[in-house]
Order: C-alpha cells, then structure tokens, then sequence
C-alpha cells in the first residue's frame, strides 16, 4: 500500500519545538473513510517507533467539525514528551462508538502497528522494536497490542495485513484490562456482561473474554508499565493492579507506577506530589525498547 498523505503540518513557529509533525497520513480505508494518523519526527532520532492513542471512551462526536482523536491535548501531551526524547511518535485516529462498536477500534490499532512495521524504513525506525502508548480507553488498545498475539496473514493481498501487528514495549495509563470486573463494557461490546452461571462457551463470555487485555497474557507479551491513580472512579485502580499480578504471573516484565491521589484524567487530577509519570514513560521505552 502507498504511503498516502492529505496534508503536511509542521510544528509551526515553535522553532525551540524539537521535532516537526507530518499530518492526516492514510494508514488505512475502511468503506471508503480514511484511518488517519499524524507523524512526530524528532529532530535527532533514535531509531525507534510509538503508536499512541489517546482516550475517548471509545467514542467520536460525530459532527464533521468535531475535534479528532489525534490531535487532543493527551495526544500533544504524551507525543511531545516522546519526540522530544528521540522517539518517532505514530498518533493515530481510530473507528469508535457509536457507529463503530468492538472489535473495530482493536482492529484499527492493530492495522496502524502494521502500517508502521511495513513503512518502517521509509519512517526510519525499526521493524522489530516498535512500542505503544496510551491512556484509558486507548490504554486498554495498546494493552491489546502488547498481549494478543498479531500475527499477519501471509496470504493477504495487502503487504501491510501480512506484518505483525504485536508491539515491543507498552505504557498504559489507567487502563480498562478486564471487562468482567467493575467495568461497564455493555457500549463497547454489545452486549451485557455475562452472569456468573453462564457457561463459557456463550457468546457473551467469549467475547468479554476476548476483549479483556488480562485475557491475553502469555510470556512471549511486551514489557508493561502500568501508571494509574488511585483515586480514578472511572477505571479503578484495581484494574491495573489484577493486569500487573497477571503479568508477573507469567514472567512478563511490569512494573506498576502508583499515583496517589490521582483520579482518572492524562495529568492525573488531584494528584499529591505526583511521580514524574513522563519521564517514567520515556525511562520505561529506554530500557525495554532501545536497549533490549
């Protein structure tokens, strides 16, 4: 598939900004709508690639006018920090609710990790050490990311649907990680959550099942870090804490960043003498993306 590309931003005239950003590059078409995601290239690049996605609740206004995804103050927030260290940073729009229900948003992430690992050389990163990151609802995509297991289908016509779409390295803020616990995944997934008595091979075990990152873990998975607030009565702070015990279980490296005070939000409002959540995440991709 051809590199396409709508329009070209660069980070205007903030000259001391250290990176310049490529936007609207078409990473995909689904009936005829464009995936879009925008490109932060760093001035002095290490070599690496993160996709990241912001939270929405899954959703998207759907007036024409409306905000996108990519460009939201989470996304400045979180793609700059990274830039600005070296990493070439994929900010990505994705299918959402409430024309598009699950698993078309895990279906998106997927095709953008895939669209990244094929252009790789032309976005001058590696193909094998590509990472992810995101909050909330985008923290439960890239946990997606970084635990099903994304094999291309080599028989596909499109070159890019036969690349992985498994990422690296992940950073997941405050993410949903299993929809069976505290998590009103009716919306996204369509159907409401399963008794207890209903037999797992129902189709809404199955599915509740699927969509659950905690599902997925296996060893061969990612590197977690994991930052949440403990004071987020939107996605409980036990969501990440079950996530971090899953994967310790299975011997994947995790490490749990601990916001006190926080509540759910990208700066973790109401935060007391918040950790420096950024420079954890930058840290985090140093060590297990470059440095492996």
């Amino acid at each position: 598939m051809k590199l396409a590309m709508l329009t070209t931003a660069f980070c205007c005239a903030a000259a001391a900004e250290p990176f310049t950003i490529q936007s609207n590059v078409v990473y995909g078409m689904y009936s005829g709508a464009a995936l879009l995601l925008d490109i932060y290239k760093p001035a002095n690049p290490k070599g690496f690639g993160v996709v990241h996605i912001s939270g929405s609740g899954w959703t998207a206004p759907l007036a024409y006018s409306a905000e996108e995804l990519k460009t939201n103050g989470q996304s400045q927030l979180y793609a700059k920090a990274l830039a600005t260290n070296g990493y070439t940073v994929f900010v990505i729009n994705h299918r959402a609710l409430p024309r598009f229900r699950y698993p078309a948003p895990v279906e998106d992430a997927q095709r953008a990790v895939r669209f990244v690992r094929h252009n790789a050389v032309r976005f001058g990163i590696r193909a094998d050490r590509i990472g992810a990151s995101g909050g909330s609802s985008g923290g439960h995509l890239v946990s997606m990311l970084g635990t099903l297991d994304g094999r291309g289908n080599s028989n596909d016509p499109d070159p890019v649907e036969r690349q992985s779409a498994k990422v690296q390295c992940v950073v997941a803020r405050a993410a949903p990680t299993n929809f069976f616990k505290g998590l009103n995944g009716t919306f996204l997934i369509g159907m409401a959550k399963p008794l207890p008595e209903v037999s797992r091979e129902a189709a809404e075990y199955k599915t509740y099942h699927e969509a659950s990152p905690i599902s997925h873990v296996t060893l061969d998975d990612a590197p977690f870090l994991l930052m949440h607030g403990d004071k987020d009565e939107q996605v409980d702070f036990t969501q990440s804490v079950d996530f971090e015990a899953k994967l310790k279980e299975a011997g994947v490296p995790v490490k749990l960043l601990r916001i006190p005070g926080g509540a759910h939000g990208a700066t973790f409002p109401g935060a007391v003498n918040p950790p420096d959540y950024l420079g954890e995440m930058v840290r985090w991709f140093d060590q297990n993306l470059v440095r492996k």
